[in-house]
């Protein structure tokens, strides 16, 4: 497997943010959610809000970690404090590249989250998942 670097997002890094989620969302979404939704994202246009995102993210209690590899960053994580639920953090997304899809990429974003959850003294994290996005849901059952 290819070396891994998990670190924390920068504004600069939204453009990439924004492919890997638009990529990601095209192939694991389809058949699940309206296909002309799917076929109007544009990660040119999100990046602009991917940055905004970034930049108000408020590490540790919020924030965008990043997996990168030599071929620049491949996943990411989205957390913000959950909302009505103080001391719990909500994970907003968890979104890789198709083609590293089984590779450990989200394995390894996962404990990267939880500890800046700890940093942020969260007590618990809560998330929600397509009832129909079995391979998501069984990602997120086997991570606990």
């Amino acid at each position: 497997m290819t070396a891994v670097h998990i670190r924390q997002a920068w504004p600069d890094d939204a453009p990439a943010v924004a492919g890997v989620h638009v990529r990601s969302c095209r192939v694991a979404f389809a058949g699940l959610v309206p296909q002309h939704y799917l076929d109007t994202m544009d990660p040119s246009r999100e990046a602009s809000e991917w940055r905004a995102h970034i930049a108000e993210s408020r590490w540790p209690s919020s924030g965008v970690p990043v997996a990168e590899t030599e071929a620049g960053i491949v996943g990411f994580t989205g957390f913000d404090p959950a909302p009505d639920t103080p001391g719990t953090a909500e994970i907003g997304m968890l979104y890789a590249m198709p083609e590293v899809w089984g590779t450990g990429i989200g394995k390894q974003l996962m404990p990267a989250t939880s500890r800046a959850f700890g940093q942020a003294d969260y007590r618990q994290a809560a998330l929600w998942v397509l009832a129909d996005n079995e391979r998501a849901r069984r990602f997120y059952e086997a991570a606990g």
